[in-house]
């Protein structure tokens, strides 16, 4: 990953984390919690591609498994979160940019589903009954709800900042140069002895420009064939 990827996710996913912690997480709302560091990593995602959402990801999983409230396995969201990175890059388009908002909100809605199912599988896995006890539908109902109710103002805003990013005027102005300079190399036998080739080449015969082929002293190959002609057409009428 660049090193702008690198510090523009690092803030996204704290700013993300420090909000969950502190403020969603208080609301005591029915069931699930808004999943705002799932929205970042989804919104990632669809900008840098499967590696980078599944390398974000882990990063802010495991950030979140680490967090004081946190009261679950270390690593157990890290894996969740790697993975829905990772499903969600995949459908990033080439273009790099999907022609409606329909595209990301059923990506919302299926990391949504499938994070909380996940969670709970690797939570059955270790041992951890407590989506039991809670109901595994209503938090799969309640989770979807909640991330497509929020994902409007947080989706298009990270994926706005990740693009504007991704604009880089000392890497665009390296790039016109270089093409610049290919293409006046490409063109540097017709340029004579303006180019560089061409003062190498003058050099070389002496300071003197060599002769082409269509020129004959200054004058064009065609003019001077049809002088000869007119010439030789004079001696035949004498």
């Amino acid at each position: 990953m660049h090193l702008n990827r690198i510090l523009l996710s690092t803030a996204l996913v704290v700013t993300a984390l420090v909000v969950q912690v502190s403020v969603l997480a208080r609301l005591q709302l029915p069931g699930a919690v808004p999943d705002l560091l799932l929205l970042t990593v989804l919104a990632l995602a669809l900008v840098y591609g499967h590696t980078a959402g599944a390398l974000i990801g882990f990063g802010a999983g495991l950030l979140a498994d680490l967090a004081p409230p946190a009261d679950h396995a270390v690593g157990r969201y890290a894996l969740v979160l790697c993975v829905i990175g990772y499903a969600a890059g995949l459908t990033r388009p080439e273009t790099g940019r999907h022609r409606s908002a329909t595209a990301p909100m059923l990506v919302v809605a299926g990391a949504a589903l499938s994070s909380t199912l996940l969670y709970a599988g690797v939570g059955a896995l270790v041992g951890d009954t407590a989506a039991r006890h809670v109901g595994l539908g209503g938090l799969l109902t309640t989770a979807t709800v909640y991330d497509l109710l929020l994902a409007p103002f947080t989706v298009p805003v990270i994926m706005a900042l990740a693009r504007r990013g991704e604009h880089d005027p000392l890497a665009e102005a390296a790039g016109s140069a270089s093409e610049g300079a290919g293409g006046l190399g490409g063109y540097g036998g017709a340029l004579g002895s303006g180019s560089l080739l061409g003062r190498a080449r003058a050099g070389r015969l002496g300071g003197r420009r060599p002769r082409t082929a269509g020129v004959r002293r200054g004058v064009p190959l065609v003019r001077a064939q049809r002088n000869r002609t007119e010439r030789i057409k004079g001696v035949k009428r004498l």
